[in-house]
């Protein structure tokens, strides 16, 4: 007799709807995708939901609901359920992707990503989704408003370089475009006071700042993001993940003789993640020896200065994990260091 192992709502989140389909799997591992819906993306929807899924489900077998990050288009639902304590997994959308391959789905609708989503959930062991905690949540939105501010400021700049190159500049043009510089320049000043004003509180955040700054090149701005991006690497268990999370996984394509494209990253991650660690890169070309040699290394053999920036990219992210996750400063010749200790201790003996 066929028994329900598993039961998971795959959901395909939009701007305005909420694609939702409903699957089981038995003890044979064979799936049933037996129910499909459309709801509005808002709190009626929601209750529209989980009324609707109240008479289908089997109530002793625990429902998984399974959805894809969508910008943020996702969060308001995530929210909802975590305060509804329901069990929750949100998947990057590359995930999605990847697996949505595999399956040979040639028309991909709201409808067919839904139904991959769902099966997705039910053949694979997912872990739970964790709210963030407030003051990472709010970091977050500090630190991205401040990166649109600089990008913006970035543009205004080249407007005023451009109109100051010009045969004849207009007088009127060039004190808006200043005073507008002038403004976000304040803009940016506030939200750092602000990030600072958070970070003073919390005694045990300003801590692990702290160990995160040791690392040469990465500076107490670097360090939210990083912290506030990752929530803390609440569902990081590895180097790895976090750089596939970043999108600064290797990807590459190779078979045979015939078939060999260019190593790059996938870049199907977080891009602030990514962005946050340009400029830390830079400096640790320039202050960190391990990290130069790397740089100059892979420099030396690709030919692209850009390869080896994204190396140290990649090796800093990590870095920074390490340190937060013992908890203790940055050790120049860590590895030296300790088997140094070893060999003191083997002499002792």
């Amino acid at each position: 007799m066929k028994q329900i192992l598993k039961q998971v709502l795959g959901i395909d989140v939009a701007q305005k709807e909420l694609v939702v389909t409903l699957g089981k799997m038995y003890n044979d591992f064979t799936l049933d995708l037996y129910a499909y819906k459309v709801f509005k993306n808002n709190k009626i929807g929601f209750a529209a939901l989980l009324k609707w899924l109240d008479p289908i489900i089997n109530k002793e077998i625990k429902l998984q609901f399974v959805m894809e990050a969508t910008g943020v288009y996702h969060q308001k639902f995530a929210y909802y359920l975590d305060k509804k304590k329901c069990n929750l997994t949100i998947v990057l959308p590359n995930k999605i992707s990847n697996y949505m391959r595999t399956l040979n789905v040639r028309t991909i609708t709201d409808k067919t990503a839904s139904q991959a989503i769902c099966q997705f959930g039910l053949e694979r062991k997912l872990e739970c989704w964790t709210k963030p905690k407030k003051v990472y949540k709010e970091l977050q939105q500090l630190t991205r408003e401040r990166s649109q501010i600089v990008d913006e400021r970035v543009i205004v700049k080249n407007q005023l370089h451009a109109e100051k190159t010009e045969a004849e500049p207009n007088k009127s043009s060039l004190k808006r475009l200043k005073t507008r510089i002038e403004f976000l320049n304040q803009q940016e000043k506030e939200i750092k006071i602000e990030i600072q004003n958070i970070v003073n509180k919390d005694t045990q955040l300003k801590k692990e700042l702290k160990n995160i700054c040791t690392i040469p090149g990465v500076g107490m701005l670097t360090a939210v993001i990083v912290i506030a991006e990752t929530n803390g690497f609440e569902l990081i268990r590895n180097k790895k993940q976090i750089t596939s999370y970043a999108g600064l996984d290797i990807k590459e394509k190779q078979s045979g003789t015939s078939i060999r494209s260019k190593t790059r990253i996938s870049k199907k991650g977080n891009r602030n993640l990514r962005k946050a660690m340009h400029l830390p890169s830079l400096s640790a070309v320039k202050y960190n020896k391990t990290h130069k040699e790397l740089y100059l290394r892979l420099t030396a053999k690709s030919g692209v200065k850009m390869k080896g920036l994204i190396a140290v990219q990649r090796k800093l992210l990590e870095l920074i994990y390490v340190v937060y996750k013992n908890k203790e400063g940055f050790i120049q010749n860590y590895e030296q260091q300790k088997r140094a200790t070893l060999l003191e201790i083997e002499t002792a003996l």
